[in-house]
């Protein structure tokens, strides 16, 4: 399978692996922690691990980095395997950082024996406070020294449960006054006494990622080890394991920047705060960031993947404009999603020369783009709703739409004149009587005079009820360095709705079918609120963007 992208450094660094006999084979992995729902940020890393490994025919691995049992679920597996094969990919192999923890334990094991590993007594804070700086190095933990057969002793009693949370942990013996601090003798195991959703109860000691991730790679067989840019200064850490753990497999790490979009937050903590403060409804809320999010909102798969090929794979760090992955969208759907009509806010209009005991149907097609889509017959009636907004009663200039003594074409169908407002006791106009002139029937050749407006409309007797919910960005700015919470920045119209109708062809509209609604854009059947007797729609995206692609 070939795949067309923008600049991709990784591509090159395998082909140069290749050339130059330090590979024959690619694995790669996609390694989430199963401690919230997956976001774009992670579609992207999908998609490059996946698509890196089959242009070079090899595999890649779904691994669960499930070693902070106070953080995971099932839920949150379940909803990452969902998210992976939804957006178009098979994982080669699935595993589980938990299947590996006797022998990550047995590693350890080693390490103290070699003299690398200790038992420390310091809590976390201790820890934190002799660590030292930037400028200054860190201060020896006076348990540093203990003999061999002490650390062994201590270390078997931590795994049998003998002490609390935060008593002990077991750090390893690097440098203390090493200029990156990752390598001032980090913590590699923790006492959590907490239920594992894999293990049980079996364990009470657990790995910390930056150990227990480095052995996943080697014990698998990775051989490039693709992660995010603020793991760089990890990896001086990450290859200091692998070898004073003499592992047989040695995996490299390489990393790439992540992806950052404008208007949203990427920080998987943030969007569990969302999430958990009910600003959003769940994590497939549509305003969410969250793949199952853009998912529930209409988005597809190969938009996603198209999105990710344009942007590339780069070095530096870098924010993409949200109108770029609305693009993407547009252009999927332009030529799948058929183009109907739905009123969003109701005005009734009243033709009051066409017979009061006739309809007919009226012959629409259902993407002028794409013809192979066919055509749709949709009813016509004395009585129809158009948009409030298709009406002004005090038009400002070049108004070229409904006001009295004007005349437009409804879509599909005939020109119609305004010949009188109704109005309620405040003022508000509720209906308008019209007259259409039979002559002008689209599709009939009719040339004798011109319009310049056409609005859409629906079939008061037989449109059925619908509830729209038009979406905006659910941030207003992009996060800042100000000490402001990102939630003081949360858009209070991020979620509109809207009560109105769709023609009576869409009355058997399934959940995740995608339409274009004329002059308001794409539409997706929600998959978590619509039912056959109450259709919800949710906005994609609108029709038109300022954003073009670079040429």
């Amino acid at each position: 399978m070939e795949h067309k992208s923008s600049s991709n450094f990784l591509r090159n660094i395998i082909l140069e692996d290749f050339k130059a006999g330090k590979a024959d084979h690619v694995v790669t992995r996609f390694p989430p922690e199963p401690n919230g729902y997956l976001h774009i940020g992670h579609a992207k890393s999908i998609i490059l691990n996946f698509e890196l490994a089959d242009e070079f025919k090899g595999k890649t691995h779904l691994r669960f980095d499930d070693t902070n049992p106070t953080k995971e679920d099932t839920e949150y597996v379940e909803s990452i395997k969902e998210d992976v094969q939804w957006l178009g990919y098979q994982w080669d192999e699935l595993f589980f950082a938990s299947n590996y923890f006797e022998e990550m334990y047995n590693r350890a094991v080693l390490l103290i024996k070699k003299g690398k590993a200790y038992v420390c007594d310091l809590t976390a804070e201790e820890i934190r406070k002799t660590r030292g700086s930037l400028t200054e190095p860190g201060q020896p933990s006076p348990w540093r020294e203990r003999s061999v057969e002490e650390n062994l002793e201590l270390f078997e009693e931590m795994r049998r449960g003998a002490f609390k949370d935060g008593e002990k942990v077991l750090r390893a013996k690097i440098d203390m006054a090493s200029p990156n601090i990752n390598l001032r003798d980090p913590v590699l195991y923790r006492i959590a006494h907490a239920t594992h959703h894999n293990t049980g109860d079996k364990w009470c000691i657990y790995p910390m990622y930056d150990f227990a991730h480095p052995l996943e790679d080697a014990i698998e067989g990775v051989t490039h080890s693709i992660c995010t840019l603020e793991f760089e200064d990890h990896r001086p850490l990450y290859e200091w394991i692998v070898r004073e753990c003499e592992m047989e497999n040695v995996p490299h790490q390489y990393e790439f920047a992540r992806l950052n979009l404008t208007n949203t937050v990427m920080s998987k903590r943030k969007l569990k705060q969302l999430v958990e403060e009910k600003i959003v409804d769940g994590w497939n809320d549509p305003r969410m960031p969250t793949i199952s999010g853009l998912r529930r909102r209409g988005y597809t798969p190969e938009a996603m993947r198209n999105f990710a090929r344009e942007i590339g794979v780069a070095k530096a760090d870098s924010v993409v404009d949200t109108k770029m992955l609305e693009h993407f969208i547009r252009e999927d759907l332009k030529l799948k999603a058929p183009r109907t009509m739905a009123v969003l806010k109701p005005l009734k209009v009243v033709i009051t020369n066409y017979p009061e005991d006739q309809a007919e149907m009226l012959e629409a097609e259902n993407n002028p783009e794409n013809p192979e889509m066919g055509v749709r017959m949709i009813p016509f009636s004395r009585e129809i709703y158009i948009e409030q907004d298709d009406f002004a009663e005090n038009p400002p200039p070049k108004y070229h739409r409904l006001y009295l003594g004007n005349e437009v074409r409804l879509k599909n169908a005939y020109f119609i004149k305004c010949n009188e407002i109704v109005k309620d006791e405040s003022g508000r106009v509720i209906e308008l009587h019209c007259t259409y002139d039979p002559e002008t029937k689209s599709g009939t050749g009719f040339t004798g005079r011109k319009v310049k407006g056409t609005i859409h409309w629906v079939d008061a007797r037989q449109a059925v009820p619908a509830e729209f919910r038009l979406y905006e960005p659910l941030i207003l700015e992009n996060e800042t360095d100000d000490g402001t919470s990102f939630l003081e920045h949360i858009n209070p119209h991020s979620l509109m709705i809207a009560d109105g109708f769709v023609e009576p062809t869409m009355k058997t509209s399934k959940s995740q079918d995608k339409f274009q609604f004329f002059r308001h854009g794409y539409f997706n059947v929600d998959p978590l609120y619509s039912s056959a007797d109450h259709l919800v729609f949710n906005r994609i995206v609108s029709l038109k963007s300022s954003f073009e692609l670079p040429k």
